[in-house]
């Protein structure tokens, strides 16, 4: 399918005027890794820079679901258009996105100033799905004020998200294992703001002390990482939460922010590399550049 520049320049004309249709059909596009979607993201580069990225992970099981709900639901009394980014595990029959997260978030499916998408992961590494910094942009260009991105909770390999949003939510919940797991993912190093979920659990005041205690490990950011007591399934604690999530985007704004939307683009420049290049390798190439590379690679095997 070839469209035409003015067919582009219609579809991103409605990304702009807040057609959440537009910006569906906008993302397909870009999950079908379809060629249109390069020319359209080349359109929309500019248009970008509005929107707060917030990435929330965790491990499965502490509510992050349930607590984006009521993250949305606060924000949407503050008259702000919120768009969820859920990264799912693939189906292993379809490779598509479960789409659980769409269902526990179903309450706001009729809020125009509200947008949720499953997006599958796919196997991409990183708790993150390959196409996720080009959807971000998508939904940037329509004016969102607020883009939550909420990882599968896979545990070692989440960190990439720091590299993606402006700010991160660590979400935890008393009772979940050994906390000092949590180091060795390299999780609590990527935090911005500590969420303890199911805050009204016996063990939460121990999973408080000792998640402030591992921050003190952390070389010179650990009095500046919030630690939010919250019951979602209570509303308990949003307003708080909403709260330290402003200040420290706060402390954030400015030049960071375009240095920030700079590494972005800097990474999907790398994606983007990297993926032509597995493309040409596979594709059986004759480059002398390849039969080099694939000479020297069964030498060391081999050796």
């Amino acid at each position: 399918m070839t469209a035409t520049r003015s067919q582009l320049d219609q579809l991103v004309s409605r990304l702009q005027n807040r057609d959440t249709s537009a910006l569906a059909r906008a993302i397909s596009l870009v999950e079908a890794s379809s060629s249109l979607a390069t020319e359209l993201h080349d359109q929309v580069r500019e248009l970008v820079g509005h929107a707060a990225v917030i990435g929330i992970t965790g491990a499965p099981g502490v509510g992050k679901s349930t607590l984006i709900n009521q993250m949305i639901s606060a924000w949407r009394a503050r008259e702000q258009r919120v768009a969820v980014i859920a990264v799912d595990p693939s189906s292993p029959i379809t490779g598509g996105a479960v789409l659980g997260d769409r269902t526990r978030m179903g309450e706001h499916g009729e809020d125009p100033g509200v947008f949720i998408r499953s997006v599958a992961a796919r196997g991409h590494l990183g708790g993150l799905s390959a196409e996720i910094l080009c959807i971000i942009d998508l939904i940037d260009t329509g004016g969102w004020d607020v883009i939550l991105l909420e990882t599968v909770g896979t545990g070692q390999s989440e960190t990439e998200i720091s590299e993606v949003a402006d700010i991160n939510l660590v979400v935890n919940a008393p009772g979940q294992g050994d906390e000092v797991q949590a180091i060795k993912a390299g999780i609590l190093e990527i935090a911005d703001v500590l969420v303890i979920n199911k805050a009204d659990l016996p063990l939460a005041a121990r999973t408080e002390r000792q998640l402030k205690a591992m921050l003190k490990l952390r070389e010179g950011r650990s009095q500046q990482v919030p630690v939010v007591k919250t019951v979602a399934v209570e509303a308990e604690g949003i307003r708080e939460l909403l709260e330290a999530i402003d200040e420290t985007l706060k402390a954030k704004s400015g030049s960071s922010h375009e240095l920030r939307h700079e590494e972005r683009a800097r990474r999907l420049l790398a994606q983007e590399m990297s993926q032509q290049v597995k493309a040409l390798i596979l594709a059986g190439s004759d480059l002398e550049v390849v039969r080099d590379l694939l000479k020297r690679l069964r030498q060391q095997t081999s050796g």
